[in-house]
């Protein structure tokens, strides 16, 4: 089952976690009404409403969007690097989602949200995205063909217990195997490879844990 945007009005992503793991690990809705008044007093004048996708946003974003532009975020680099322990695996089997790590860069997507709706489809993000907390929201310089913007971005937070910090062979052998309430490691991968193309994107490090991954899967 695909994760729906019913599932985060009715706040099914907490209660998944909530049963899966432990139950005070996910947060509330005033821990996370509070991180994100945080996150908006952080922004920087001026900046629109601007989400970058580089993981299944890219392909389930489950907001409206009134504008999708390619983009590249310097300074930070995808990788599978959170362990799951719900959506795309278990506790006894925990698979692995992707966070944005210090270094290097990453090609993603700037998704724009309509000004009028920007702050009521924030807060149903943060119950996608901040559901345990595993992420620290930052606001970051996104590069747009020729002209930059500041975007949202959910980097990864090293002190999270589900943080992960995995070998290509320790991440290809959880991916190949885990399944969760929303759908497999591997379906993530495959659909995230799948959206970036759409955008014109090959990215080194995804191909070669795909190849990986299916290698296991066939052995």
């Amino acid at each position: 089952m695909t994760l729906s945007r019913r599932d985060l009005e009715l706040g099914r992503m907490r209660e998944i976690y909530q049963e899966a793991s432990d139950a005070h690990r996910a947060l509330d809705d005033e821990a996370l009404s509070t991180s994100l008044a945080a996150t908006l007093a952080a922004k920087p004048k001026g900046a629109g409403w601007w989400v970058f996708g580089y993981g299944s946003l890219l392909w389930n974003p489950l907001f409206p969007v009134a504008e999708a532009r390619s983009a590249t975020v310097h300074g930070l680099h995808r990788r599978f690097c959170l362990r799951s322990l719900a959506s795309r695996g278990t506790r006894e089997r925990p698979g692995l989602v992707l966070a944005l790590e210090p270094g290097g860069s990453c090609r993603g997507v700037a998704f724009r949200l309509p000004a009028p709706l920007a702050i009521d489809e924030l807060h149903l993000l943060w119950r996608r995205e901040m559901v345990v907390g595993s992420y620290r929201p930052r606001w970051v310089r996104a590069r747009i063909g020729d002209r930059t913007l500041t975007a949202l971005a959910f980097t990864v937070r090293r002190d999270h217990p589900q943080y992960a910090a995995l070998t290509m062979d320790e991440q290809a052998d959880t991916i190949a195997n885990a399944c969760g309430a929303f759908g497999s490691s591997c379906e993530y991968l495959m659909r995230t490879r799948a959206a970036l193309a759409e955008h014109g994107v090959v990215d080194r490090y995804l191909e070669r844990l795909a190849e990986a991954v299916v290698a296991r899967q066939r052995a």
